[in-house]
């Protein structure tokens, strides 16, 4: 049966945060607040747990999910290549609401679906899930909802979609609270590709709760497709 922490106790946090590692070390499946959503996430590296993941949410192969990690410094094991385009944005808006599409290492080994080759990655600004991310390694993290539900924005309505299909739920609250929810935009991240930046032009692929000005604002008009 599922468990529920509330983060905001601090045994209760320390337990949860040692449930939630052995998790993801067993190949199971923990709900964590992110600063956009809450997400549900698994091992990057184990294909069971990520299929696992796109089970309980009722998503198939064709939709992969993005990967959190900890920092900058992991791009080079996860990315054939940073183009330098993008590099002011990581810096400006990582940690944040801000998710890159790159080319994927090829020497990696796991297996997230049908990505052709790509991976978007996102460096989450979020105490728990950065402290957890730090222990486990990079995660495969999707919105901790059924496919066609809106998102979770607190552990409960996550929990009420995804039920026992998640070990650990992690409480810390109403995600997404310090963003503004413009109408027509995703409440979670902004997406933008850079699978093209070798031609110097990014493309918004989601418009997240990080407006598309902000972006234009630091790499000009003329790099968005």
């Amino acid at each position: 049966m599922a468990s529920l922490y509330d983060c905001s106790v601090d045994s209760e946090l320390l337990a949860g945060m040692r449930n939630a590692r052995g998790a993801i070390g067993r190949g199971e499946l923990v709900v964590l607040p992110t600063d956009t959503v809450y997400g549900v996430a698994a091992d990057a590296f184990d294909p069971a747990a990520v299929q696992r993941l796109l089970d309980a949410k009722g998503r198939g192969r064709q939709s992969p999910p993005p990967v959190l990690i900890k920092g900058q410094d992991t791009l080079a094991a996860l990315t054939d290549h940073v183009p330098d385009i993008v590099r002011p944005l990581l810096d400006e808006f990582w940690p944040g609401p801000l998710t890159v599409i790159f080319r994927a290492q090829p020497s990696l080994t796991w297996d997230l679906g049908e990505t052709r080759g790509t991976v978007a990655l996102r460096m989450p600004s979020h105490r728990i899930a950065l402290e957890l991310l730090e222990e486990t390694g990079p995660l495969a993290v999707s919105s901790a909802n059924l496919t066609g539900r809106p998102a979770a924005e607190t552990a409960a309505d996550a929990r009420d979609m995804l039920g026992d299909s998640v070990s650990v739920y992690l409480d810390d609250g109403s995600a997404g609270t310090g963003y503004e929810h413009r109408p027509g935009a995703n409440t979670g991240s902004t997406i933008i590709d850079a699978t093209g930046a070798g031609d110097g032009v990014l493309r918004i692929v989601r418009h997240g709760v990080l407006a598309d000005s902000e972006i234009v604002r630091i790499v000009g008009s003329d790099a968005i497709a």
